[in-house]
């Protein structure tokens, strides 16, 4: 699975703003948004190449988030595998509008099995 990548992309909508998230209260995207859209980057990356049944969750996720994005804008996040061993994968995350990084870091996913997991809730 090294190496395994994809891009996610939102546009930068009031509904993902840090007031409207609660995480701030300027008009410009959340941190936990912009966050969401590198675990949605990851989760794709690797999703079709688990075993039948199976989906990754999250783990962990650290990211700066460096520059603000205006309601308007396209985000786009990408991750990219660096490591899977056994049920774990991490990957290198980053999220850009156009050429400036918005931020960057690591996120953990495991594989899952979906009916073993939602059964222990």
């Amino acid at each position: 699975m090294t190496g395994l990548t994809h891009t996610s992309q939102l546009t930068v909508t009031e509904a993902v703003t840090a007031i409207a998230m609660g995480s701030g209260d300027m008009p410009v995207l959340a941190t936990p948004a912009m966050m969401a859209l590198m675990e949605n980057a990851a989760m794709l990356a690797v999703a079709d190449h688990l075993p039948e049944g199976c989906t990754t969750v999250g783990g962990h996720i650290t990211s700066s988030h460096l520059r603000p994005s205006k309601v308007g804008d396209t985000v786009t996040a990408t991750a990219t595998v660096i490591l899977a061993e056994g049920k774990k994968i991490e990957f290198k995350v980053e999220a850009r509008c156009g050429d400036t990084l918005l931020g960057e870091g690591t996120h953990l996913r495991f594989i899952v099995d979906k009916e073993k997991f939602m059964s222990r809730l």
